[in-house]
């Protein structure tokens, strides 16, 4: 019989992805809510031929420098900024990911934090449990509306067609921009195409559905921010990095938007100094848009699949650099 192929999986994964990975490979398991310590992964990878993690692993060229048997990296998510593509590239490793397993529950999240920030239900919260709710006023925590609004979608791949479908149960006007026009979308969802200025301009909120690329990074700054109304709120499910964090904080404390709703941020976990934490008109939740139980089992057992398959020479469910299996 011939060797089983040696797996790592980094840190705790939901089932069925570990139970899967087990029946064909020999599985060292760091089954902790913490990834492997950098050290460890290190001292771990020299004997691995597959590595399944998720984004809070990174895989650079010092991991790939100790890993000359690594076949494929499985990453858990859509995103896949944690990895060096370039460089697994270059040593024909394998870059997979699972972008069709979190489109659902990641524009609920979506959605949420637009009605939770336009709402102001973070402030209500916390008015309530603080003891200062004290009487009824037709002035207390009065926002925006989300039904009949202009949504702004920058980014109109599967989630942001997710967040379309939901906007127009809400009677919304939808807006977007992307880099490819998407005609038959247009047709099917009434949604109408915007340059990037235009859309910021007429939307009453802006969600943000790209992923974390050079030409993304910092995408929203000062200048965007300040085109947008000062009515509108920005919504961040995708990457943190695509706004210039410092920026948002201070159009949201000098009243240049109304708020923001964010799930992901530049740092991770926020600094806990970030002045992002001072400020009452933004809704700030810990990077949890995929985290419903459904969802995460569905990413493990796509990632554990992607992971055999390309062991098998058999095609992964989703992968980044295709060309290394040419």
């Amino acid at each position: 019989m011939p060797d089983r192929p040696r797996a790592l999986i980094t840190q705790f994964v939901h089932e069925p992805g570990p139970s899967r990975v087990r029946e064909q490979c020999d599985v060292t398991y760091w089954e902790d809510d913490l990834p492997m310590p950098r050290d460890r992964l290190i001292e771990t990878v020299p004997d691995v031929d597959a590595i399944l993690c998720h984004t809070s692993t990174r895989i650079d060229t010092e991991i790939l420098d100790h890993a000359p048997r690594l076949k494929v990296v499985s990453n858990l998510g859509a995103g896949y900024d944690n990895i060096d593509v370039a460089a697994c590239t270059a040593r024909r490793v394998a870059v997979c990911n699972t972008p069709g397993a979190m489109v659902d529950t990641t524009a609920d999240t979506a959605f949420a934090l637009m009605l939770a920030v336009a709402r102001r239900v973070g402030e209500g919260e916390r008015w309530v449990r603080g003891g200062r709710w004290t009487h009824w006023s037709p002035t207390l925590l009065v926002g925006g509306d989300v039904w009949g609004a202009t949504l702004g979608l920058i980014g109109l791949g599967k989630i942001g067609l997710a967040m379309a479908r939901r906007a127009r149960g809400f009677g919304m006007t939808i807006l977007y921009h992307t880099r490819t026009r998407r005609p038959e979308v247009e047709s099917e969802l009434g949604v109408r195409y915007a340059d990037l200025d235009t859309l910021l301009r007429e939307s009453d909120f802006v969600s943000l559905h790209v992923p974390l690329t050079p030409e993304t990074r910092h995408l929203i700054g000062a200048r965007e921010l300040a085109l947008m109304r000062p009515t509108a709120y920005l919504i961040n499910t995708a990457r943190g990095a695509v706004v210039d964090q410092p920026a948002l904080a201070e159009a949201l404390a000098q009243g240049t938007i109304a708020g923001a709703g964010l799930d992901v941020f530049e740092r991770e976990p926020i600094d806990p100094n970030d002045p992002l934490l001072a400020l009452e008109n933004c809704v700030l939740i810990p990077h949890v848009g995929a985290a419903s139980r459904a969802t995460r089992a569905r990413m493990a057992g796509i990632g554990a699949t992607n992971l055999l398959n390309v062991l098998a020479g058999r095609p992964p469910v989703a992968i980044v650099n295709p060309q290394v299996l040419a």
